[in-house]
């Protein structure tokens, strides 16, 4: 296995993973918390996940043929939230964003990150490009985790090891390493 086939499938998990983790924290809010701003010029979980969609639409639509900043963007747009827009219609427009990235990543080769794509006039290898946006998401999948905590406060169901309990994980991870590896020497 390749490096470049390596890079392209930690990619894929990369973003299915930050894809999981803003749909579990954003399941864990009411729908008034999904809209609220936590400060007078922050922004709303949904506006969050409205602006990815419209970035994930802009970039991943011909993603190797076309400038992913495209001329019917209106990324000021992104920031502004719809008054009729439910949870139904912010999740409908974010899966729109999702599919969009998945039908442009899932298809690339390993020989295709060398390839050059133009985002906002600038070329950048396809590498580049993936892990540009993978860090994009990420960070914004951080806000909407913080905020979705922040929100629930003590109901909040951690989205990896709860805390107080890595001690237990622990000894369940390397319990079962142990029984997997008869080479295994406490």
């Amino acid at each position: 296995m390749n490096a470049g086939h390596v890079f392209l499938e930690d990619a894929r998990a990369q973003f299915k993973k930050y894809k999981n983790m803003a749909e579990r924290a954003m399941a864990q809010v009411s729908d008034e918390d999904l809209f609220r701003e936590a400060t007078e010029s922050g922004n709303s979980m949904a506006i969050i996940a409205k602006h990815m969609a419209g970035n994930m639409c802009s970039r991943w639509t011909d993603f190797l043929t076309t400038d992913g900043e495209k001329e019917t963007r209106n990324r000021d747009d992104e920031f502004e939230m719809e008054p009729n827009w439910s949870r139904k219609d912010v999740l409908a427009y974010w899966e729109t964003g999702w599919e969009r990235l998945f039908e442009a990543v899932n298809p690339l080769m390993p020989s295709d990150l060398a390839r050059t794509v133009t985002i906002r006039g600038e070329d950048h290898l396809v590498l580049v490009a993936i892990s540009r946006q993978l860090t994009h998401y990420a960070s914004h999948v951080g806000q909407i985790i913080l905020l979705a905590r922040s929100f629930t406060g003590k109901d909040w169901e951690s989205l990896s090891i709860p805390r107080g309990q890595s001690e237990e994980f622990n000894a369940q991870y390397w319990g079962s390493r142990k029984a997997s590896r008869p080479d295994f020497q406490a």
